[in-house]
């Protein structure tokens, strides 16, 4: 920027007016500035961003930004060099009128983080109004008998500059009949007035015109003019005269109108029509397009003429004539300064700015929401406003610099408690009453992903019965995330593990969105009574979270299998697919012949068999009956020589399933007499005591085993209990059990499988025999793999 000299003193003036501009307050964390008013576009007022400490390079990332309020186009920031600059013309008459400060105070907001600075620039008073005089043409009276030294006061003029720019000066041209003196009031304020120097004769001068010129105190000075033009009456030499040269009057604003402000009265000590006044009013400063105040031109009373407001203008000169009715007439002059005295009539105003919304339910503690400033135009007490915030919630204000707040996180936050919040902010002033105004923020907490998808319990049981379809729906399992939008979007997934030589994933499969259980294949209760895996269950949040869950699949037992005839034992009596006998026709009835061996590789009541012997078509009665429960044949009768000595007997083994299924066992008995086959009786002699002492140790093995039973169901609820209780034991497999064990008696016979013990499988531990105790086989009503379905807690 380049300066000329050749301007004098107007130069070392404006020199001195951009060395102010490099002056920098710093008070409380603000910056200071201050420019000429007029100042032309682009002119330079300071390094904001440096003087912020703020790096050129950040402005822009940052969203560094100004803020003024009702006066944003005046000052502008360069983004490029940081540099705060007049962006439009600065009048600071028009912004601030007559008071003694004027600044321009800016919001400086910066983002990522979020810093406010605050910075005042002062704006400085330059020359730029000359004195104006509210008419272009004065007129005064003078009598022709006035004395020397007379005054006559002349309305002043007004500069709308401040401080020296705005003490005036005056100058009369020159003339031999008057002189100007200027008078100082109490308020500091002059006015001129013409004293009279020489005696009037208006016979030979009716009229006078003289130049009156104002100048302020601006460098260069500026001047106003006015004619003032001077009739010389004739004599009326007594003019009138007030009480006291001034008043003054103290009014609350917002006073009635018509309200009496003061009662004048004027006096005069001519005679007749010369004493007789009339009232008026010359001038009210400030001047303003509202008149405020009547006169009444009779009685000198003066009333509000219209409403009084301190916020804008506290105080008011009347300039008051008094004029006789005297030819010509004279007048008297006095001055009533009303002063308006502040009401609290203005309600504090609330602005919320740079809102930071919605807050993220992990915010720390201290981050910034929004910025809040507060205003009252009232004064004093009045005018001073604190600021409060609706109370119970996780906020808070912090004061930064005077009507200037910030709301700030004061607590954590949960959305899934409180997911939204309105905040009421309250501003009141200091009057009496105080008034208050309220500005409601609106505050959503914006969801993380803190919450892990949960199941309503931690283990299901499911029963599944055998043979099921392929595909077929076993279960579904439903897990709640209280997260909100894709952080509560919850997908399903086995958790893979080995069932025996398998993969779970071929024996089940869940459906990742709805939670669906499937049975992929046939289950076989033979092979596997209890498949037990985890469904794991992840939100899509970022980092996913997730839980899982434990199924217990209970395959239920159906009547697939049918009885399964046991070959005899070995011996001359067996053969292949029958069972042969010797028996001699001397034993007695009761008595044991034969045995059917049979078992089922069900459970319960379809591994349950019975026994029934096939009568042949058109035969004679047997002479045998087999046990209903134990496949002992026996005699019903003893044996005579009518009896046919091959008997062929058909013997029916049935389980209890529904339906039942059967097997057919048959027996061929010799009947031999003891007399032609001695060995043979002896053998059957042998075999018949053999046979009760067979009866009787099964009776013991039945005994031992039942016993064995009952004490292997106690151990095993105690090592599953215990199970239960302890931690996951290590992963198993399922290998293959030991033979089956046949008990018979009188109430019937059961058996483990003959192939394979029944094992659990569930890739967890090591396996577990199933005890299953007899129960009746259930009817299968529907065509559904689901027997029953219930929810089991552990």
């Amino acid at each position: 920027m380049v300066f000329s000299w050749q301007g004098g003193f107007e130069a070392r003036q404006l020199l001195l007016w951009f060395l102010l501009l490099a002056v920098r307050e710093w008070g409380s964390g603000q910056v200071h500035y201050s420019v000429p008013e007029e100042a032309k576009h682009g002119t330079f007022v300071g390094r904001i961003a440096q003087d912020l400490g703020l790096e050129l390079v950040e402005l822009v990332p940052r969203l560094f930004r100004v803020a003024s309020k009702g006066r944003g186009d005046l000052l502008e920031v360069n983004l490029q060099n940081g540099i705060l600059f007049v962006n439009s013309r600065i009048d600071r008459e028009e912004l601030c009128g007559r008071s003694a400060e004027c600044s321009i105070h800016l919001e400086v907001i910066v983002d990522r983080p979020l810093q406010v600075f605050h910075v005042e620039v002062e704006v400085k008073d330059i020359n730029d109004n000359p004195p104006v005089f509210r008419e272009g043409e004065q007129k005064v009276l003078v009598s022709e008998s006035a004395p020397l030294e007379s005054r006559f006061p002349l309305e002043g003029a007004s500069d709308a500059d401040m401080g020296l720019n705005s003490l005036l000066t005056y100058r009369l041209s020159l003339n031999e009949y008057f002189t100007l003196k200027i008078v100082t009031k109490t308020d500091k304020s002059i006015l001129p007035e013409l004293i009279l120097r020489k005696t009037l004769d208006r016979e030979e001068m009716p009229e006078l015109n003289m130049l009156l010129t104002a100048l302020d105190g601006g460098k260069p000075e500026l001047t106003g003019s006015v004619q003032i033009h001077i009739t010389i009456l004739d004599v009326n030499d007594n003019a009138p005269e007030f009480d006291k040269p001034s008043y003054k009057v103290l009014l609350f604003e917002n006073v009635p109108n018509d309200t009496r402000v003061i009662q004048l009265n004027a006096s005069d000590l001519d005679e007749g029509p010369n004493r007789d006044i009339s009232y008026g009013i010359r001038m009210i400063l400030p001047m303003s397009e509202k008149c405020m105040f009547s006169i009444n031109p009779e009685t000198g009373e003066i009333r509000i003429y219209g409403k009084l407001d301190f916020e804008e203008n506290n105080e008011y000169e009347i300039q008051v004539k008094a004029i006789d009715k005297g030819i010509p007439s004279m007048a008297g002059h006095c001055t009533v300064l009303v002063q308006v005295m502040d009401l609290n009539d203005n309600t504090p105003e609330v602005t919320v700015t740079s809102l930071s919304l919605p807050v993220r339910e992990d915010a720390q503690v201290g981050t910034v929401i929004a910025l809040i400033s507060v205003s009252d135009p009232d004064s004093g007490t009045n005018g001073q406003v604190t600021c409060s915030l609706t109370p119970q919630v996780p906020f808070k204000l912090v004061s930064t610099f005077k009507n200037y707040y910030s709301l700030v996180l004061d607590n954590t936050l949960d959305r899934e408690s409180v997911a939204n919040y309105e905040l009421v902010v309250t501003a009141r002033d200091g009057g009496s009453p105080s008034l208050s105004a309220t500005a409601s923020v609106f505050a959503d907490v914006a969801d993380v992903n803190d919450n892990a998808p949960t199941f309503a319990q931690p283990e299901y049981t499911v029963f599944v019965k055998e043979n099921n379809p392929p595909g077929c729906h076993i279960f579904t399992v439903s897990a709640r995330d209280a997260d909100a939008q894709e952080n509560a979007l919850v997908s399903y997934s086995l958790v893979e593990r080995r069932v025996g030589e398998r993969a779970l994933s071929s024996y089940v499969s869940v459906h990742a969105e709805s939670g669906k259980v499937y049975a992929l294949q046939p289950l076989d209760h033979e092979e596997l009574e209890l498949l037990q895996f985890q469904v794991s269950a992840r939100d899509a949040g970022v980092p996913p979270l997730g839980s899982n869950v434990t199924l217990q699949v209970f395959v239920l037992d159906e009547n697939d299998n049918a009885p399964a005839l046991l070959p005899p034992p070995p011996g001359p009596g067996g053969g292949a697919g029958a069972v042969s006998q010797l028996v001699a026709r001397s034993v007695g009835a009761g008595h044991v012949v034969a045995k059917v061996r049979a078992v089922d590789a069900d459970s319960g009541y379809n591994a349950w068999l019975s026994y029934e012997l096939q009568a042949a078509a058109g035969a004679a009665r047997s002479p045998f009956r087999v046990g209903l429960y134990t496949g002992e044949i026996s005699t019903t009768r003893a044996l005579d020589e009518a009896d046919a000595p091959r008997q062929r007997l058909l013997v029916l083994v049935k389980d209890h399933g529904e339906p039942a299924l059967t097997a057919t066992a048959t027996v061929l008995l010799s009947l031999e007499d003891s007399g032609q086959a001695p060995k043979a009786s002896s053998r059957a002699s042998t075999g018949a005591a053999g046979a009760e002492a067979a009866v009787v140790d099964v009776n013991v093995y039945l005994i031992v085993a039942i016993c064995a039973v009952s004490s292997l169901f106690v151990l095993t609820l105690l090592l599953y209990t215990a199970l239960r209780c302890s931690a996951p034991p290590s992963e198993g497999a399922c290998g293959p059990g030991k033979p089956r064990l046949v008990c018979s008696s009188a109430v019937g016979s059961w058996s483990y499988s003959q192939q394979r013990r029944q094992r659990v499988c569930s890739g967890e531990g090591p396996p577990k025999t199933d005890l299953i105790a007899f129960s009746p086989s259930l009817p299968q009503s529907r065509e559904d793999c689901l027997s029953s379905s219930s929810e089991v807690s552990p």
